[in-house]
Order: structure tokens, then C-alpha cells, then sequence
């Protein structure tokens, strides 16, 4: 099985010009600074306190053996058995992973047809939003004796989860009460149908999960999301049950994340293509005005992976302070803002793909301003193809495949031309394998973005700050102080006059 590769020739000068490509002495003008970056980075991926408490725990995600998987792949393999339908509540990298993995690894219309499912239930994603009308819709049309439902929440307490969660439970309950189950009879009581993937110690959705498994083992069965795994990189912990229940082979995509994982371990920029990939576009984005990642891949079945990403850059390296740290004892590291100086980086992730958007944002790709990096992948086989016949003209004969490829190969020729620089993540096919690497190779270069930028690439203040507004708007008790004082120091104004 061929590996994916990392094609970055439209990155440099040669292709698209001094002004707007990197020449490799820009590279080796950053050498130290990648070697601290590296020998900062493999220090603190050696250290398990260091990994745990600065959530770095996710590179050893792929390593996982035995007895979890195991128990991961059978409960997934119960439910896929006992139930139509599976309904997963999350958001974030609680939705985002589980909806990339889903498009990629699944087959395409998976909910519509029998065939395609071929045995499993359905799966529905909501939580991710607090449109009230996409789940009204979905739970007058699902029968609440053959659903389970997945809920995903570290704290139990992100509004939009625990929204939708309360509306489910009360759906479940109301369907079927104490004496109901799935296809084949899950249990005798809807807290059998219910699986909470959350903290193990802490939380309220872990209080909930061990108040009912007091009073019956069967009911909120639950998972671990990992200590020091951060959301947006947690695909291959609280993802695993989703895959296991679409029957997808756990151990070909974590064995594809390692075999990629390996590959990241090099110092050589030359030899490792998440660190290649990070260095060219912060010299892009640093020192040639590039702040807009577009991610576009030339197939519809990853779609939901480059919105994946989005997350994953945005939210990792978009960060108002750089880092400041501290050293400790045994070599503990605590990470602080630096907030004497507000550096406002990180670069901008857009998510579109082909050949879709070729006919829409590529006019701007193209001819507008040019402050874009644009990064395709590219599937070299798919699973399916067609031959066109009928056209009577040059389409007659060709397959979809050899169309993709070349109107791939045609928008890197116009982005050249116009000297705009783009690069390309090559796929030989789409697996479970191929699959774990691309999304390891991600993670692994927006963790190495981070350390060129000095930003903490593992948390996400500017977060918090909708949650904290909505929670003081609710009436939330406890919420500190200081955070409702500075609530009211920034009020909204709305001035009538500016209202049309």
C-alpha cells in the first residue's frame, strides 16, 4: 500500500516567483529555529506529565493496543447490531472528527440507502448547533425504541450538547419509558440506549453517568475521553466508537496515524512533511502577506475533513498572546500568556473543494487579491469510477477519474500562472489507513505551526468568551465575578439609528 506524499513544488520561487514563493535559503535562514522548535517539541512528547498537562497527550494516540480497542470494537459491533438508528451528540471535535471520518471512511449517501449501509444503523449528528428545527424534525421522524444515542462531552456542561442531550434523553424516555430497546431488544430501560463518551473523575455528565450506573451497570455505559487530549485533536479516542460502530477496522487507521507519526518523528524538515508543510506556509504567511489557508481537496468524500481542519488550525494557532514558559521541577513546563504584548496571529482557514468550488471561489483564488496558500489533496484511485459515453465529442471514452485529475492538475497550472502558491497532499487511495495518516500529518504540522508561532496550540480562550456572554445572559449560577463585571463593562450597543 502506497503512503501519502507531500508535493510542495508550487510553494517556491521557481514556480511562482521571489515575491510570492519561498527559495530554500529562506528555509535555511530558519534552521535554528526549527531545530529549537523540533528539540522543544520531541522534549515535551517524551515527558508524560509534560504531555497530560499541556494536552499533547494525542500523539500517542496511535499506539493504542489491545484490550481498549477491543472493548471499543465490541460495544461498537452491540449497537451497530441491536439498533437502526444511532444519533451522536457533539460539537466541535466531537462532530467535526466523527463527520470527516464518517464521509471519508463510509460510503457516500450512507444514511440514504440499505445497500450502502450494509447492515448498520444510521447515524445522525446534532449538538453541533442550537437550531431548534433540524432536531424537532429528526425525532418526530425516528422511533425512539430503535435509536441509541452517543453523547459526547468532556464537561457535560458545553450549552449546545447538553441542550440537545436534555431534549433526547426526555424523547427517549417519553417513546418507550421503562421497557424498550433496539431491533433485537437492547434492555429493559432507555438508559440502556444511551453511551456518554466524557471525562472519567470530573464533570456533570460524569456524576450522571455514575448515578445511573449505580443503579443499574447496563444503563449510561460509558468512555474515556483521555486526559490531555484536546478536542480538535481527539479523533482517535472519541472518535473510535463511531467508527467501530460503522465497521470500520480501528486498527488500519491507527496503524496508518503511526506509520505517519514515525515519519513526523525526523528533524529534517527535508525528511518530515508536517514540518515541511509548517514551515512553508509560516514563511508564507510571515514574510509574504499569506494569512488565508484554503484547504481543497479534489473529492467529495473529504469534504467534511478540510472542515475538520478549519477547526483544528483556527482554533490551535489563531491566538490573541504568544507563549510564555515556565520551567519547573523534573522538567514541568507551564505555558502563560504574555500579556504585555498583544500579537493577534494565526492564519486563516477557508475550506473549499473540487471541482465544486472551481466554479465559484476560484475567481477570487485566481485573480484576486493574492494573500491565499492553497492546499490540495489529491486520490490518485477511488473505489468507484464512470466512463462517459454519449457525448459524441472529446468527453466520449474518459473517466471520472482522469476528469478530476486533470482539472486538479489544470487549477494548480492557473494558480501558477498567476503566481499564487499552492501545494498538494497526494492520497493514494481513500482507507482506513491512508485516512490515519492525513489526519495525523495535520495535527502534527499545526503542533509544529504552533511552536514556530510561540503560540499554545492546545487551547482555545477566545472560546470561552460567547460561552461566558451566553451563560451570564442565561442566568447561569456561579459564574465568577470578575467574569460578569467584565461583561458589563463591554455591553453591546444598538442604536436604533443604525437599524434599517
Amino acid at each position: 500500500m502506497g503512503r501519502i506524499r507531500f508535493d510542495f513544488n508550487n510553494m517556491f520561487s521557481f514556480a511562482v516567483g521571489k515575491a510570492n514563493g519561498v527559495a530554500e535559503s529562506d528555509i535555511a535562514a530558519m534552521s535554528a529555529v526549527i531545530k529549537k522548535a523540533h528539540n522543544h517539541l520531541r522534549s515535551l512528547l517524551s515527558n508524560s506529565r509534560n504531555r497530560v498537562n499541556l494536552d499533547l497527550e494525542w500523539a500517542t494516540l496511535p499506539f493504542q493496543k489491545g484490550s481498549a480497542i477491543n472493548k471499543i470494537r465490541s460495544l461498537g459491533d452491540e449497537i451497530a447490531a441491536k439498533y437502526e438508528n444511532v444519533i451522536s451528540l457533539g460539537i466541535g471535535g466531537s462532530y467535526l472528527g466523527l463527520k470527516a471520518a464518517q464521509d471519508a471512511l463510509a460510503s457516500p449517501y450512507y444514511n440514504e440507502f440499505a445497500s450502502a449501509r450494509k447492515g448498520k444503523p444510521k447515524i445522525y449528528f446534532e449538538g453541533n448547533n442550537l437550531d431548534p428545527d433540524t432536531l424537532q424534525v429528526l425525532l418526530k421522524n425516528l422511533n425512539p425504541r430503535k435509536t441509541a444515542v452517543v453523547v459526547i462531552s468532556k464537561s457535560g456542561e458545553t450549552t449546545e450538547t447538553k441542550a440537545a442531550f436534555a431534549v433526547v434523553e426526555r424523547w427517549l424516555s417519553a417513546g418507550g419509558g421503562s421497557a424498550f430497546g433496539g431491533k433485537k431488544g437492547a434492555g429493559r430501560h432507555y438508559g440502556h440506549q444511551i453511551i456518554a463518551i466524557t471525562d472519567p473523575k470530573s464533570g456533570t455528565l460524569r456524576k450522571r453517568v455514575n448515578a445511573e450506573q449505580a443503579k443499574d451497570p447496563l444503563s449510561f455505559r460509558n468512555l474515556p475521553l483521555l486526559k490531555g487530549v484536546g478536542g480538535r485533536y481527539s479523533e482517535l479516542n472519541m472518535g473510535l466508537l463511531h467508527l467501530a460502530i460503522l465497521g470500520i477496522d480501528l486498527n488500519k487507521i491507527l496503524d496508518g496515524a503511526a506509520e505517519m507519526a514515525k515519519r513526523c518523528a525526523s528533524p529534517s524538515v527535508f525528511k518530515n512533511p508536517a514540518y515541511m508543510y509548517a514551515v512553508l506556509h509560516t514563511i508564507l504567511y510571515r514574510k509574504k502577506a499569506k494569512p488565508i489557508a484554503i484547504l481543497m481537496p479534489f473529492s467529495e468524500s473529504l469534504k467534511a475533513t478540510a472542515d475538520w481542519y478549519v477547526q483544528l488550525l483556527a482554533e490551535s494557532t489563531g491566538k490573541k498572546y504568544l507563549r510564555k514558559i515556565k520551567t519547573g521541577k523534573n522538567g514541568r513546563e507551564i505555558w502563560e500568556n504574555d500579556i504585555r504584548h498583544a500579537a493577534n496571529v494565526g492564519r486563516t482557514p477557508v475550506p473549499l473543494r473540487g471541482t465544486t468550488d472551481l466554479h465559484s471561489v476560484h475567481q477570487n483564488n485566481a485573480e484576486g487579491e493574492n494573500d491565499k496558500v492553497i492546499t490540495f489533496i489529491k486520490v490518485e484511485k477511488f473505489k468507484n469510477d464512470i466512463t462517459v459515453h454519449g457525448t459524441n465529442d472529446f468527453l466520449t471514452g474518459t473517466k471520472y477519474s482522469r476528469l478530476l485529475a486533470v482539472a486538479e492538475e489544470a487549477t494548480e497550472w492557473a494558480l501558477v500562472k498567476e503566481s499564487r502558491p499552492n501545494c498538494a497532499v497526494v492520497m493514494p487511495e481513500i482507507t482506513p489507513h491512508t485516512w490515519g495518516e492525513l489526519i495525523f500529518f495535520f495535527q502534527m504540522a499545526t503542533a509544529f505551526e504552533g511552536e514556530l508561532l510561540n503560540v499554545n496550540a492546545f487551547n482555545q480562550p477566545g472560546v470561552e468568551g460567547y460561552k461566558n456572554y451566553m451563560y451570564y445572559k442565561l442566568n447561569k449560577p456561579g459564574l465568577p465575578k470578575e467574569i460578569s463585571e467584565e461583561i458589563k463593562k463591554h455591553l453591546l450597543v444598538k442604536k436604533t439609528k443604525y437599524v434599517m
